[in-house]
């Protein structure tokens, strides 16, 4: 190192001496009636050789100043400098006063201008004489230097780097090695612990705090994860997106969060991720001691691992009291944080964010307690078309948490939830897991005293249907599931489908699978269309083996029968959903009798298919046939007995989700002419 900042030096100086030495020489023998800078020059560049047009022009007009400031009609003088012009002017006018003045001062510049030409040859042979002794010193105090230190360092900057690459293919080839449980392995590889021997420098405390894959990649797909934060930061950093609803070239734009990460792609890279690219997603609340990053891995305790709660409310007055019981029946509170996209009549609807009672007459309430962990986009329920695009704009407000949670407007949560949904979900033992369901009736279902789940039954998803009118606008839709009894204890019971009533998994599911942002006025076919789009990324689905929360159902409670609808706007937004149907069955390969030519592409890589399995494969599997539009009945057969101990064995061994490539199976109802 001592030898590169020996060079630089070096550099430094000789470069100076020559630079004074041509100034010296300009100065000489050009004249310098402009104090610093060179007539007509722009911060000491000539107009007419610098490629700046701004310096260009500014010479021009330079020029055009000087012309002007001499038409004989009395202009005001102008010192030199002040206007750009480079002589300077008599506030007389044109009198003789002032062309004597004028004649003397010209008569003074050529007088100084003859006396340092006659002084020039001598300045300047000085000069360059100083610059090579200078140069000749530096050399020899260089040469005496390298004889006396080591030869890495005395190739300067490429022995460093040589040895700082060596570095990182050690310590990657060293966490290749380590198995998935060993915690020390992804806290070494946050922060890149070795004793190897690397002279201390700028880059090396850079490589001391960078993740290898990261590093080797430095526009890294997954951005750093820090905690606590809100969209509230980001004033002035949302992005422009045109409506969906407004594409008859009536583009209407909405300003909204960016996305957390705004690849998906860049991120499973069509294959199944690395353990170790997931464990970068997810933050814990404490930040690691040695990194100071809050970005851990599964090394951070459990019980401090953070958790996005997403809700998509169209005018509905029990939003606040579902965010209210996610903070007040959570055992650990602090590692929350709301989300919620809030389409509302201003002036008619209450925000979802708002207590009933003021913070300052209750301070106690929890959406007073934790109103910085709550972030609201609040939208105008006239430009509502359907829960697609709002839980997409919820997906947007996803900042890099540990876990993702959603769940309807109108839910209420059991003591302990936070707590109990993670402890099932860590029991799959399955990185990939998605813990989701139809949601029970909040009726008879949570102790008032309690707060706890008097439930010990649980619904599975196993039960869909084609309907819809037309060949090809018939899609799967979920019909109700059965609940009973779990088949499996001790952990969740492994499904096929996905609900967007309630979901739970690791972060990383929203920053792969995001809500596609071209399917308006689309009610029934979104779960289908995540589930497979997951399925192919990697995800598997589970039915959680106990609820943690309960539905309020509009059947059992009048009131619910009030709460308005988002296609009280549909006239607005008529003949949207068909083409945003063709979207959606055409991305998941549901249409094939329908050209590709008929339906949206936008973005289709962003908000499409992964690599990992085919959508066929689901198809077969479950007794799918898109062709003619029929479903193999009597699924919750499988499902709920053998299915899971079956396909559960192929559990990859770095827990990365099922290597369905091993499963040979297709489902043949064995009941076909059983109606029940």
């Amino acid at each position: 190192m001592i030898t590169y900042y020996t060079i630089l030096h070096i550099r430094k100086v000789i470069t100076d001496e020559i630079t004074t030495c041509r100034a010296a020489f300009f100065t000489e023998h050009c004249g310098d009636t402009n104090g610093e800078k060179g007539e007509n020059s722009v911060d000491g560049q000539h107009p007419r050789r610098s490629m700046n047009g701004t310096a260009y022009s500014a010479g021009l007009e330079a020029r055009s100043r000087k012309k002007k400031l001499f038409p004989g009609n009395g202009v005001t003088g102008k010192s030199n400098g002040d206007d750009g012009g480079i002589y300077i002017v008599s506030d007389s006018g044109d009198s003789s006063r002032a062309r004597s003045d004028r004649m003397a001062m010209r008569k003074h510049r050529v007088h100084r201008s003859r006396a340092r030409k006659k002084s020039a040859p001598l300045n300047g042979l000085a000069f360059c004489i100083l610059a090579g002794g200078c140069f000749v010193m530096y050399l020899l105090l260089f040469l005496i230097l390298f004889r006396n230190i080591p030869d890495g360092e005395a190739r300067g900057m490429r022995g460093l780097v040589k040895k700082t690459k060596e570095r990182v293919n050690r310590i990657r080839e060293k966490f290749k090695k380590h198995p998935k449980n060993d915690v020390d392995a992804v806290q070494k590889r946050n922060t890149l612990e070795d004793t190897a021997d690397v002279p201390e420098s700028p880059i090396a405390d850079v490589v001391a705090v960078v993740d290898p894959e990261t590093m080797a990649n430095p526009k890294s797909p997954v951005p750093i994860g820090v905690w606590p934060v809100s969209i509230r930061d980001e004033d002035g950093k949302f992005e422009d997106i045109k409506h969906p609803g407004f594409d008859d070239g009536n583009d209407f734009l909405m300003s909204v969060p960016r996305f957390w990460a705004n690849d998906p792609v860049a991120i499973h890279e069509n294959k199944l991720m690395s353990r170790e690219r997931a464990l970068s997603i997810g933050t814990c609340i404490t930040p690691d001691p040695n990194t100071g990053r809050n970005t851990r891995g599964d090394a951070c305790p459990v019980n401090e691992r953070t958790i996005f709660v997403a809700i998509a409310s169209y005018r509905d007055y029990q939003c606040r009291d579902t965010v209210r019981s996610a903070f007040s029946a959570a055992a650990h509170p602090e590692r929350i944080r709301v989300g919620v996209v809030d389409q509302i009549v201003i002036g008619e609807d209450g925000s979802c964010d708002v207590p009933h009672s003021p913070c300052s007459e209750d301070p106690n309430q929890p959406l007073c307690l934790y109103k910085n962990q709550i972030d609201v986009y609040q939208m105008e329920a006239e430009l509502a078309v359907g829960p697609v695009f709002a839980r997409h704009i919820g997906h947007r407000l996803y900042r890099g948490e540990y876990y993702y949670t959603q769940s309807d407007a109108h839910v209420t949560f059991t003591k302990g939830w936070d707590v109990d949904i993670i402890s099932q979900m860590e029991a799959t033992g399955d990185e990939m897991a998605v813990l989701s369901t139809y949601l029970t009736d909040i009726v008879g279902s949570i102790d008032p005293n309690t707060g706890l789940s008097l439930r010990k039954t649980r619904p599975i998803m196993c039960n869909t249907e084609y309907e819809g009118g037309g060949l090809e606008a018939k899609h799967l839709r979920h019909l109700s599931q059965p609940e009973g009894m779990p088949g499996v204890h001790g952990m969740p019971q492994l499904q096929p489908y996905w609900a967007a009533g309630y979901s739970f998994s690791r972060g990383h599911f929203v920053a792969t699978v995001p809500y596609d942002l071209y399917q308006p006025m689309i009610f029934q076919g979104e779960e289908m269309s995540i589930g497979l789009r997951g399925f192919t990324i990697g995800y598997d689905f589970f039915a959680p083996e106990r609820s943690v929360c309960f539905h309020h159902y509009a059947k059992l409670n009048p009131e619910r029968n009030k709460v308005p609808h988002y296609w009280e706007h549909a006239d607005k937004f008529k003949g949207k959903g068909i083409g945003a149907m063709k979207r959606l069955l055409g991305i998941v390969n549901m249409n094939p009798e329908v050209d590709r030519s008929e339906w949206n592409h936008a973005e289709e890589a962003k908000y499409g298919l992964g690599g990992v399995r085919e959508t066929s494969k689901f198809y077969e599997l479950y007794g799918i046939d898109v062709k003619k539009k029929t479903t193999e009945r009597h699924l919750c057969q499988f499902v709920q007995n053998k299915m899971h101990n079956m396909f559960m064995s192929h559990l990859r061994e770095d827990g990365m989700g099922i290597d369905y490539s091993k499963i040979d199976f297709r489902w043949k109802d064995p009941r076909p002419n059983d109606p029940n």
